[in-house]
């Protein structure tokens, strides 16, 4: 009989602490290089310039979502353009297809900014509480003045990296000067400091203390990046065949253990793969998903090898096939060759074609339009003369960034002749003028009138032209006129 009293196993299993040990090598040099340009790149670019005339903003890289649009340096992306945005947006979506394909989890392990902020707090941490011996005792500790100096320390300056990561993200989407000034003196919009709290938490939270929670439970890339890495792909691999079985301490130490000298692997178990993991996990247990690929693990395997005389890269970046090809005494392949490979250079020829299609678009691009809407109460309007008058409304989009005469012209429609709202049927001709303000949409009221003999639904168009500016651009729209039925 089932002991109904048995409490059931709990399937939560209690987080166990990360202390990475500090070290030297050359992928902890590329991270420190990586952490500082993307962190630059982060808090400086809203407050870079960039001279667009009177008439626009000067902020390099400016999300106006007030007048929606968006500037990128000398690029100006208006919401019908919006195709530009989903264009990078795929690029993206493609270029980390191609890394993952090339180097497995190298976004998370370098790029990432849950890896970038994490790697930051975890240098402050070790620069007031120690390195990971120092760290383990404090939080062993009991409590006393002591520690909690040191946590309030710690913590305070995480809150100001925090806080000036939220603060950061909001002067995207103004000019940053002037809402900075604006949000010290309590001047700012509400939702300001409300979009500066989350993300300050939100910062303060998974680098302070999730980590690499959020890297194992709670982001989905992972998952995504596993269906798509196969045994080509270049990711951290532990060679056990050479590696294994493993002496700990004095190589000597363990000849009873093994049965000879011949037998020992060149891993001393000596634990530092695992010291300088930022997840905490053990490489030699093989592919897992806790792995971000950061390879400090081979920057510190590298290290002992060196210290006892043995070639490096126990632990490097390695595909499986090249693995079973080394165990079985081939010799390594070479890098450039084990990444260039056809799925690489698929995602590489597709990434390529967008951005070259993309800057083909753009560089052609008309800095003008224009579209027609029929007024249809009423349809038409019956003349004394027999002639019918149809209305319009004309919206004519000047995306340039000074103010621009448009000549709009009709085409077809014989007999035909417009106006517009400040004008009379006196003045109708082919062509009207008017100016449009920079970066601008405009509405005009146009009067179309034409014989009352012919079609009832008759198709013409209207065409607006640039009349300054050193490039002559165009555009054309189509528009029916309407009659009385005959």
């Amino acid at each position: 009989m089932n002991d109904l009293s048995t409490a059931p196993k709990s399937l939560y299993e209690r987080r166990k602490a990360v202390y990475p040990k500090a070290v030297d090598g050359h992928y902890r040099r590329l991270k420190w290089a990586i952490m500082f340009v993307t962190l630059a790149i982060y808090y400086v670019t809203p407050w870079l310039r960039w001279d667009r005339g009177p008439h626009a903003p000067d902020q390099a890289v400016l999300v106006d979502l007030a007048h929606r649009r968006f500037y990128f340096g000398p690029l100006e992306i208006w919401p019908h353009e919006f195709y530009y945005v989903a264009g990078l947006l795929i690029m993206a979506g493609v270029g980390l297809f191609l890394v993952t394909s090339a180097v497995g989890r190298a976004w998370c392990g370098y790029a990432c900014p849950q890896t970038v902020w994490t790697d930051l707090f975890q240098h402050i941490e070790r620069f007031i509480d120690g390195d990971r011996n120092a760290q383990a005792r404090l939080a062993n500790a009991p409590w006393g003045p002591a520690k909690v100096a040191r946590r309030l320390a710690k913590w305070s300056v995480f809150l100001l990296v925090s806080l000036a990561t939220g603060g950061a993200w909001i002067f995207y989407f103004a000019d940053a000067p002037t809402l900075l000034r604006d949000f010290i003196s309590g001047d700012a919009a509400f939702v300001a400091y409300a979009t500066v709290g989350v993300l300050t938490a939100t910062t303060f939270i998974f680098g302070g203390f999730m980590r690499e929670q959020v890297c194992i439970y709670m982001c989905p890339w992972p998952r995504i990046q596993s269906a798509m890495m196969d045994e080509k792909t270049l990711i951290v691999t532990y060679k056990d065949w050479r590696g294994e079985p493993r002496g700990r301490g004095k190589r000597v130490a363990t000849l009873a253990d093994v049965g000879s000298p011949e037998r020992l692997g060149d891993c001393v178990d000596c634990d530092q793969c695992v010291a300088v993991c930022p997840t905490g996990i053990d490489i030699r247990e093989g592919p897992q998903i806790g792995c971000i690929t950061c390879a400090l693990c081979i920057d510190a395997c590298d290290s002992v090898m060196a210290k006892i005389g043995k070639p490096r890269g126990l632990i490097d970046y390695a595909t499986l096939d090249d693995c079973k090809a080394e165990a079985a005494g081939a010799a390594p392949k070479p890098l450039l060759k084990t990444v260039l490979r056809p799925r690489t250079l698929v995602y590489f020829s597709l990434w390529s074609a967008i951005g070259l299609g993309m800057l083909a678009t753009l560089g052609g691009r008309e800095r003008l339009s224009i579209s027609a809407l029929h007024q249809r109460n009423p349809a038409y309007v019956q003349l004394s003369d027999g002639h019918v008058r149809n209305n319009f409304t004309l919206k004519l989009r000047n995306m340039s960034l000074q103010p621009r005469t448009f000549e709009i012209e009709m085409g077809g429609l014989p007999g035909g002749a417009m106006w517009t709202g400040q004008g009379t049927r006196e003045t109708a001709a082919r062509t009207v003028r008017t100016v449009v303000p920079a970066d601008a949409l405009a509405k005009l009221p146009i009067f179309v009138v034409a014989p009352g003999e012919g079609q009832a639904s008759e198709d013409f168009s209207f065409t607006v032209r640039a009349r300054n500016g050193e490039r002559q651009e165009a555009d054309v729209t189509q528009a029916k006129f309407e009659r009385p039925a005959r």
